[in-house]
């Protein structure tokens, strides 16, 4: 089946077609899961996509997209605390439209803005998961029950640190979404009128900008969000020049 692409509840989500299921069994293979999860489920509507989580983080999480919010309501009652693979299944409704939803109920032009949408939403929580895993790894301060260290050297005069807060720097590729993206591993042959024609395909496209003194590098200027999110998507990754460099394109660090 397709991706359900639907978000977890944090809150209390109100009803809609999307069932969120989690507490399964990880152990159990995908193929056998969805199965199992489709057996149940279908007694109570039409099921249009269901999909059980293979990722390590979202493992023992499923959902099941029926074609009618009632549906999702009558099967939520009744298979609350239902017993498969022996572990309790919990379930509630999803905090977001699936795409099989938007798909069946709207047209290209809502897909679309509920895909940038949803692709935005996943950015910022890898982003912020970046943060919080290097955060945690960070060495423990000097005091009771910590290894000593040797001194810090003294930096050299009017040398500053790239980082002033002393926190955790967020990784390139997970940069939460803005208007600028950084283009880096240029070919030196592509100029501002190349990269202008490449990236001005995409909506609401601005600018290109180069760096005087630096090769290799540029910045493109989107007026929104929703043109730079399209933009990294179908860009990121792709081969220029003779030598086929591969480009690494991220959001401009703010």
């Amino acid at each position: 089946m397709t991706t359900a692409a639907a978000v977890a509840p944090v809150g209390s989500p109100g009803p809609n077609c999307t069932v969120y299921v989690k507490n399964l069994e990880e152990r159990i293979k995908i193929p056998e899961l969805t199965s199992a999860l489709h057996e149940i489920f279908s007694e109570y509507g039409t099921i249009i996509d269901l999909v059980a989580k293979r990722n390590l983080r979202a493992k023992g999480q499923a959902f099941v997209v029926f074609d009618d919010p009632s549906a999702a309501e009558r099967a939520i009652a009744e298979v609350q605390g239902f017993d498969l693979f022996e572990k309790p299944m919990v379930l509630d409704y999803a905090r977001s439209r699936s795409d099989a939803t938007v798909k069946r109920t709207g047209d290209a032009s809502d897909f679309d803005t509920h895909r940038k949408r949803r692709l935005a939403e996943k950015e910022r929580k890898q982003a912020q998961e970046a943060l919080e895993a290097k955060t945690l790894k960070r060495p423990a301060q000097e005091g009771v029950g910590a290894p000593s260290r040797p001194p810090k050297t003294t930096r050299g005069a009017g040398l500053k640190s790239s980082n002033p807060a002393g926190g955790a720097v967020v990784p390139d590729e997970y940069l939460p979404p803005n208007k600028i993206l950084f283009l880096q591993n240029l070919p030196d042959e592509y100029d501002v009128d190349a990269l202008s024609a490449m990236f001005g395909r995409f909506e609401g496209f601005r600018e290109v900008r180069l760096v005087p003194g630096r090769t290799g590098i540029a910045f493109v200027e989107y007026e929104g969000e929703a043109g730079a999110i399209s933009a990294k998507e179908n860009m990121a990754g792709m081969t220029l020049g003779e030598e086929g460099q591969v480009v690494k394109v991220t959001y401009q660090r703010q």
